[in-house]
């Protein structure tokens, strides 16, 4: 609900007029945004010298960020971990984790902290203006006055420090002897360290980093700002409070506004509480001046250009496996500030390398040097660049890549780059621009794409957001040798790039191996008083993280009541509507003249064994020509009339505790001036696509990219793959899922393509027998959201959308086996690992009410916050209860697994105690109902209902959820606990992680070597 009284734009345009100060803002400019639908004004406090945007719009899920320019000048990571410590307690909120006490108390729809490769951003949202302001004030406090400065533990926790473990016998007498210390094993810990440890064990982004290095030697980019594991060691405290006292300071400091609020209210509270105020680093500057030293040496660390340079080829080796192969062709775009340039480019690569019809990707996938190519622009920088990745590369291809690349965009810049493909994604842009869904609160995006160009030059605030004008133009120059000029100069006359190629190499110990060895040598030369002090000092952190925060210090926190929770937000109701050729639920959402038509398509017809196959014609469909276009005519069209098309599966979990129902689901999204293409093109490739004589190059190339992205996927998000996986020791719709696009289906994907040759013609047969019986009107359920006006255009245009009776033909053959606990621990190369313990809590008789996601917000940022993230050392972890069909425990890159799995048996037993005070336990159920309550865009609420339908659930199971959320009590809580053990108790664990952390587990896991 709008929280003005008058329209946020007028308001604005009244109180910000160009030339006036407002509560010590000069109110620079003010300038339309008309792709935002909003009015920007730009704003300088003159006390402090702070920037800031506002930009005035309708949209009630309000945001507030405030970022600093943070150039690295090395790879310590002090700018990630000074992200993570500020928010760990500040001078008026004097708690341990305010960041954790607004997760649980807040009605945010973001809440979070990003470090980038020369900026750190602190963004917020959320729907209620009082929220808004208890979480500016607790961010705010947290950047300008944090507890770092005299809590040292902050650093030791989220950055890095030493543990000694000690062997049992020696911890039974006590361990307090010389020698017993020199029986122990030298250890790092820290969120940072730990969360690197994972970040880098990814070969993608270790290649990122290598280009970023050979790119901009002589810049901040050379480092690496997350912090590399292993030079984070080398951070002191004193150069950590150093940094930053030079830049979080207003003057150094870059603030966003957004949405329907209160400006007047907003600029007020900023000038008041924090900018006209004193704060670490005017304090620090004041010192110094007073002491007569040298200004300049408190500036913050230097963002410069870099020069042209060219790396002609450098190698990087890392320990992984041999299909992590890679080689980078980096290419230098220009500036930040030139965005016609960096708009260009994107579209210009997205053109040649963005789909296997592209004709650059083409050429390289038909050399043979990879499995696949991908490139994306690095925008966010002030001097973007182009990376060109081939994944699965063969040994030393790395400057035949470049030869391949740059002779196919010598023959386009000679011949002409298709306009056809050019104006297609210039289309499919306009369409996501339109859609703007963003995956997070639009002022969030919106805030960081800002700072994309308004960190480079105060005058480009704006720059970033304004692109309408751009793409007129570059329609405009369709029409010219733009585009064929653009793409000599990037990559043919460039003397700004760097070949990188990433070799896989078998370390003889590992990187564990060579830590260890660095430890053990470290021990070796510390003194007994200094090995002593170890001990002392994580005994130390521990006391501090076991300390309750007094109630004193927990009263500083800003709370909503429940009553500050507004009613709940009504949807249209779902409409089956059977007057349509195929019965359809009709959705009535507003769309912003977009379309979304969707077909589920039953799956029982499948036996279980060829599940799989029914994943790769997902996958195979669009990447094949049909019966009226070939391969690339079809890329260009759905590009060109459509905003996406996509061919996936799902599987509905049923009322019956063994019921499943999977579906292969096609959906469509357009513009709704092109209706006629949402319901053609679906249809001609589900119905026409040359299934039977597939080209068998074409064929290797897609399932190869499935098996590389399922690969990245076991690496960087392990702890989903683990979830899947875990529950499909006791679920049958796990156990179909995992065949879909599990740990399963991954395994008869390797198999598939070790003998590719000799299975391909029964390849071609089964997907074209599968085609023909799934796509049939049977079972065929259809989703329509839009205008009215769009939904008879639909169907005025796809009639029956050419579906057949089918012929009855293997119905019914979907037998799933029944689950089993496997208890596997799966090797990735990795120095962390990732676990998940997960069942239906249905077998165990309990009823997951809503009183449930109260407890799970509870044991996810109360206890096992405190116990495996802030302990422990884990990056995340977390309980859900998902509804009524699933209950889980999951950690994220955690340095053990047996830790963990100790500190899960315990949640039940904590939760039984569980004893908060009144304030605390209401901020658990309010973010809990905000969470429910949050903004969503259209195609996701479509989605959402349709699964309620499919599954079976109540259509008002959410609201009565939402009810027992408001209705729930500490005591019924704690009636939880015994449950909650059972749980954990109950529920099945897999991991997934690098061989030496589990390898040090005593699970007695089947491990498995996942990616041979």
């Amino acid at each position: 609900m709008p929280t003005t009284s008058t329209d946020p734009r007028t308001a604005a345009a009244a109180l910000l007029v160009p030339g006036t100060t407002c509560h010590g803002f000069a109110v620079e400019r003010r300038e339309t945004v008309p792709e935002l639908d909003s009015d920007a004004y730009v704003l300088r406090h003159t006390a402090s010298g702070a920037r800031l945007l506002y930009l005035a719009c309708d949209d009630e899920n309000k945001a507030f960020a405030i970022g600093f320019k943070t150039p690295p000048a090395d790879s310590t990571g002090v700018f990630h971990i000074l992200e993570h410590s500020v928010l760990c307690g500040s001078a008026k909120f004097p708690v341990k984790e305010p960041f954790v006490d607004l997760i649980k108390s807040s009605m945010q729809t973001f809440l979070n902290a990003m470090t980038y490769p020369d900026k750190t951003i602190y963004p917020v949202a959320t729907t209620n203006e009082q929220d808004l302001y208890n979480l500016m004030d607790v961010y705010l406090d947290a950047v300008f006055n944090p507890a770092i400065y005299t809590k040292p533990t902050i650093f030791e926790q989220e950055g890095w420090h030493y543990e000694l473990d000690l062997p049992e016998s020696v911890e039974g007498e006590g361990g307090g002897s010389s020698a017993s210390l020199r029986e122990g094993t030298l250890r790092y810990n820290g969120v940072v360290f730990n969360e690197m440890k994972g970040a880098l064990s990814d070969p993608m982004s270790v290649l990122d980093d290598a280009v970023n290095a050979a790119l901009y030697p002589d810049t901040a980019y050379v480092h690496e700002s997350g912090g590399d594991p292993r030079a984070i060691p080398a951070l002191t405290y004193e150069q950590f409070l150093d940094t930053h006292e030079r830049h979080y300071n207003p003057s150094n400091s870059y603030i966003t506004l957004y949405g329907d609020l209160d400006v007047d209210r907003a600029l007020a509270f900023l000038d008041e509480r924090y900018l006209s105020q004193p704060n670490a680093a005017s304090r620090r500057m004041d010192a110094a001046v007073a002491a007569g030293e040298d200004p300049s040496t408190l500036a913050p660390n230097p963002l410069g250009v870099q020069a042209p340079v060219t790396c002609e080829y450098k190698r990087v080796e890392m320990d992984t496996t041999p299909e992590n192969a890679l080689v980078g062709l980096g290419l230098v775009l220009g500036s930040a500030l030139d965005r016609k340039r960096t708009i260009a480019a994107d579209i210009l690569f997205e053109a040649l390398l963005g789909s296997n019809e592209a004709p650059v990707k083409k050429a390289i996938l038909a050399a043979g040097l990879g499995g696949n190519v991908v490139s994306y622009t690095a925008a966010e920088s002030l001097q973007p660049y182009e990376l060109i990745m081939l994944q699965n590369a063969q040994p030393g291809v790395a400057r035949e890549l470049r030869r391949v690349f740059q002779d196919a965009c010598r023959d386009l810049c000679e011949h002409g780059v298709p306009r056809e493909r050019l104006e297609a994604i210039i289309s499919s842009n306009e369409y996501d621009l339109r859609q703007r869904d963003y995956g997070i609160a639009d002022g969030v995006a919106i805030a960081c794409d800002a700072l994309s160009t308004w960190l480079y030059d105060d005058d480009a605030a704006t720059l970033a957001l304004k692109y309408g004008p751009v793409y007129e133009e570059l329609r405009g120059d369709l029409d010219g040798s733009y585009f064929e000029d653009l793409l000599r100069e990037l990559v043919l006359e460039n003397d700004h790039m760097a070949l990188v190629e990433l070799v896989p190499v078998d370390a003889a110990e590992g990187s564990e191996g060579a830590e260890a060895a660095e430890l053990a040598a470290k021990r070796d030369v510390m003194t007994d008083a200094e090995l002593a002090d170890v001990v002392e000092r994580t005994a130390a952190l521990r006391a501090a993280q076991e300390a309750e925060d007094t109630p004193e210090a927990k009263a500083t926190l800003p709370r909503l009541r429940v009553s500050d929770i507004g009613e709940a937000r009504p949807e249209p109701p779902l409409i089956v509507d059977t007057t349509a050729p195929i019965p359809c639920l009709r959705h009535g959402i507003p769309t912003n003249r977009l379309a979304y038509a969707m077909q589920y398509f039953d799956l029982s017809c499948v036996a279980f064994e060829n599940l799989p196959y029914v994943t790769l014609l997902c996958r195979l469909l669009k990447q094949l020509p049909t019966s009226e276009h070939s391969a690339e005519e079809l890329d260009n069209l759905l590009a060109g009339k459509l905003g996406f098309l996509s061919f996936t599966t799902e599987v509905m979990t049923q009322p019956d505790v063994d019921g499943v129902r999977p579906y292969l689901l096609v959906s469509a999204g357009a513009l709704s001036e092109k209706i006629d293409a949402l319901a053609s093109l679906p249809r001609e490739v589900w119905s026409s696509t040359l299934l039977a004589d597939a080209d068998a190059d074409r064929v290797r190339d897609v399932l190869t990219q499935i098996r590389i992205g399922l690969e990245q996927g076991f690496i960087n998000n392990g702890h989903s793959a683990a979830l899947g996986r875990a529950m499909s020791y006791s679920s049958p719709s796990a156990v179909v899922r995992e065949q879909l696009s599990g740990v399963d289906f991954y395994l008869f994907l390797r198999d598939l393509l070790e003998h590719f040759d000799e299975r391909l013609d029964d390849l071609r047969a089964k997907l074209a027998e599968l085609a023909g019986r799934i796509f049939v009107a049977d079972g065929c359920l259809a989703s329509f959201t839009g205008s009215d006006e769009d939904f008879n255009a639909y169907w005025d245009a796809a009639g029956d959308l050419g579906l057949g009776a089918g012929d009855g033909a293997g119905s019914g053959t979907l037998v799933v086996p029944e689950p089993r606990d496997r208890h596997e621990a799966f090797v990735i190369p990795s120095d962390i690992c990732f676990a998940a313990s997960a069942c239906d809590p249905r077998r165990l008789g309990i009823n997951v009410t809503g009183a449930w996601a109260v407890a799970a917000n509870a044991l996810s940022y109360d206890y096992l916050w405190n116990e495996i993230r802030v302990k422990g050392g884990a990056y995340g972890c977390g309980f859900r209860a998902a509804g009524e069909r699933q209950t889980a425990f999951y950690t994220y890159r955690d340095p053990a697994v047996d830790p963990s799995i100790e500190r899960v048996e315990r949640a039940g037993a904590w939760l039984g105690s569980f004893e908060p005070d009144e304030a605390a336990f209401e901020g658990f159920i309010v973010s809990c109902v905000s969470g429910m309550d949050a903004p969503v865009k259209p195609y996701a609420l479509t989605k959402r209902r349709n699964t309620t339908y499919l599954a079976g659930l109540d259509p008002h199971a959410r609201e009565e959820r939402r009810a027992q959320m408001l209705a729930a009590t500490p005591a019924e809580l704690r009636s939880l606990g015994a449950d909650v053990t059972r749980i954990a108790a109950a529920s099945p664990i897999c991991v997934f992680g690098g061989r030496d952390v589990i390898a040090k587990s005593n699970a007695c896991f089947t491990v498995i070597n996942l990616l041979a």
